[in-house]
Order: structure tokens, then C-alpha cells, then sequence
């Protein structure tokens, strides 16, 4: 053409639908949100939200969406996977962890959940039927004078109720965590219309833990055991009454926790602090209840079972045991709701039958397993 000769610009067939196309998208961009400037992209830390705000500020599609992992078959425990959205193997401390143990104290770095995440810590249930094989109907200590009690009877229901927290985390030694915990049980006689439905017995137990992940190097022991955790705690215990029905102790200790597949073993030792005598309403009470504790755990597809055992040291006669066992009431929920069995035999159920000896069997519920 002639610079000189006026014209006008045919848009071809293309253009066309490239507009056609195009104006659409970049109308719905516009109306959502402003697109993103160089430098705020810039500044975005994690890798994939940066990649994905250049990929808008050049009008690529966002990238797919990882397809969700299939889910395990109930009762069924799902393998930890090791590869990250990206496809590239996760480095050895993000890998998530098989270990029960490290799940329930996060103990490795990938199990790490922070502060104040409040979780279950012993047992937690109701048995709304506990029977007993004798009844404490005076109970009483060198120190104080027995007291009888009401004509409480044997059927009883008996509840227990404990948390626990993560107050520090990465505290001190590598990977050391300092927890607060309490736990309170309490006996109700809930069968027993004539004396208004008293509670029996309760006590309290305020804690602080400081636990301590064993290092690689340290973990392996003989048989395929392994040296998971140490702990150093110190507790105080109270049934909250005062004399001559009181009872309380304060002590320190330290536990071993072991692991070996869908079993565990952990071992503590109890040291008493001391009490002036004049203040101190049992001070007889590790010569019963025992100074160290001893229980082996089992988990296995759906059911749980475990075993107490506490002992003096010395006599053989003394100390008590107890056996648990738990299945899940909706077996599509294991962490949920589980039927509970308990047994217990021998000294100290209670504080304020520190000294009295017993056997007993519950059956009920647990709940927040942890």
C-alpha cells in the first residue's frame, strides 16, 4: 500500500479467536483479584507458592492437584509415605514416623506438633460398673487414726480423666520436650441410693515431664529393641481430703521407654521426697504401693492390651498389677470410642487404700486415646 493511501487493519480469522478465547479468562482473573507484581512473588517463601504465583503473573494454568492418597482399609495401619507432592524423596527428618512411641511423646522431628496441644495421656475412661473384692470401711495409717466410712457397697462406677501438654518443645538436649500433665481418678457410688450417691475416693495428680528422644546411635538394644525415650518427671498426688482422711506424696522419677514393633516396655523408679513425720499422713506408703513400675504394651491391628505390674523391691507380697484391653466400638474409628476392660489386684487402687489390699474388675469406655 501507498503510505498515502488510507487503509483499515482486517483482523484475521486468528485474532479472532484468540480473543475470543483469551478475553474470557482475563475478565475472570480481573474480577477475582488484581494479578500479582514481580516482587511480591519474590518475596513468597515456599518454593511451590512462589512457582505458582510467576506461573499466574505469566497466564499459565495453575499446576494440578496431587491426587489424595488412598485411604487404609479400616483397622488397617496406613504405611507413612516417603515421597512429597513434588515426587522427590523427603529428607530423613521430614519422613513421617512408624513409631507409636514417637507419635504419643513426638519424639521425632516429622511427630513435632508444637505447644499447648492438649492430648490424652493416661488412660482415659468410664466403667459404669467397677466391683471390688472388699470394701475399705476404716481406712487409716500409722500417722492417722481410722475413720469409718459410710455402708458403701461393693459395685461402684469408677472414671479417670487425664490430659497432658507440651508447655516447651526443643528444650535443652536435642529434640527434648517439657510436658505438663494431670490426671484425676474418683470412685462414685453411684448404686447407692441410701447414702445420696457419695464419691468414695478421689485423687489428683498434677506432672511435669522432661522427655528426652534417644539418639540413633544409642536406640538398638538386643532382640530387636529399642531404646525410644528417657523421661524425668516429678508428681504430686492428693485425695484432696483433709485430716484424718488425707492423703498425699510427692515424688520424683525416672522412666525408660523401649520399643520392639507392636510392643512396648517401660520401667520407672520412684524416689519419695521426704516429709517432716509430724506432716506426712502415710509414711508407709512405698512399702505398699511400691517405688517402681513396670509395663509392657501390646498393639495389634484393632485391639490394645497392657500390663502394670508395681513392686516394692523388697517384698514380694505387695505392690499390685493391673491388666487393660481395649477394641474400638466403630472399627472404622480405632482412635474414637473404645470398649475398656480393667483388673486390678493387690495394694493401692486408691491413695486412701494405699495399704489396704483388694482385687477388682471394671468394664465400660476409653476415650481420647491420645
Amino acid at each position: 500500500l501507498h503510505p498515502s493511501t488510507p487503509h483499515r487493519f482486517a483482523p484475521s480469522p486468528c485474532w479472532l479467536l484468540c480473543a475470543m478465547v483469551l478475553t474470557p479468562a482475563l475478565h475472570a482473573q480481573t474480577a477475582t483479584e488484581p494479578l500479582p507484581t514481580l516482587d511480591q512473588c519474590a518475596v513468597i517463601g515456599a518454593p511451590t507458592d512462589r512457582l505458582n504465583c510467576y506461573d499466574r503473573l505469566a497466564g499459565r494454568a495453575p499446576a494440578p492437584a496431587v491426587p489424595p492418597a488412598a485411604q487404609p482399609a479400616p483397622g488397617e495401619v496406613a504405611a507413612p509415605s516417603l515421597l512429597a507432592a513434588t515426587g522427590a524423596p523427603l529428607p530423613p527428618e521430614s519422613a513421617p514416623s512408624t513409631s507409636l512411641a514417637s507419635k504419643f511423646w513426638e519424639l521425632e522431628p516429622s511427630d513435632k506438633r508444637g505447644v499447648f496441644n492438649f492430648v490424652g495421656y493416661q488412660k482415659n475412661y468410664v466403667l459404669p460398673l467397677h466391683v471390688t473384692s472388699r470394701i475399705n470401711r476404716a481406712p487409716q495409717s500409722p500417722t492417722q487414726a481410722a475413720v469409718a466410712q459410710p455402708d458403701n457397697r461393693r459395685e461402684e462406677a469408677k472414671f479417670q480423666l487425664s490430659v497432658r501438654t507440651k508447655v516447651l518443645q526443643d528444650f535443652g538436649l536435642p529434640g527434648a520436650d517439657l510436658w505438663a500433665a494431670f490426671t484425676m481418678q474418683a470412685m462414685w457410688q453411684v448404686y447407692n441410693h441410701a447414702d445420696s450417691r457419695p464419691f468414695r475416693n478421689t485423687d489428683y495428680q498434677p506432672e511435669l515431664i522432661y522427655v528426652v528422644p534417644t539418639t540413633a546411635g544409642l536406640r538398638t538394644l538386643p532382640f530387636g529393641w529399642q531404646w525410644r525415650y528417657t523421661q524425668l518427671g516429678v508428681a504430686h498426688q492428693s485425695n484432696g481430703q483433709s485430716d484424718p482422711l488425707s492423703r498425699s506424696w510427692n515424688r520424683v522419677y525416672l522412666t525408660a521407654g523401649l520399643e520392639r514393633g507392636n510392643w512396648s516396655f517401660t520401667t520407672r523408679l520412684n524416689h519419695r521426697l521426704k516429709e517432716r513425720l509430724e506432716n506426712d499422713n502415710n509414711p508407709d506408703l512405698t512399702d505398699f504401693r511400691g517405688k517402681a513400675e513396670f509395663t509392657l504394651g501390646w498393639a495389634s491391628g484393632l485391639h490394645t492390651a497392657s500390663l502394670m505390674h508395681r513392686s516394692t523391691l523388697r517384698s514380694q507380697g505387695r505392690g499390685s498389677t493391673q491388666l487393660e484391653w481395649t477394641y474400638p466400638v466403630y472399627r472404622d474409628q480405632p482412635n474414637g470410642l473404645r470398649w475398656y476392660v480393667q483388673l486390678f489386684s493387690g495394694y493401692g487402687e486408691t491413695l486412701s487404700d494405699y495399704n489396704f489390699r483388694q482385687t477388682s474388675v471394671g468394664a465400660g469406655v476409653s476415650f481420647l486415646q491420645f
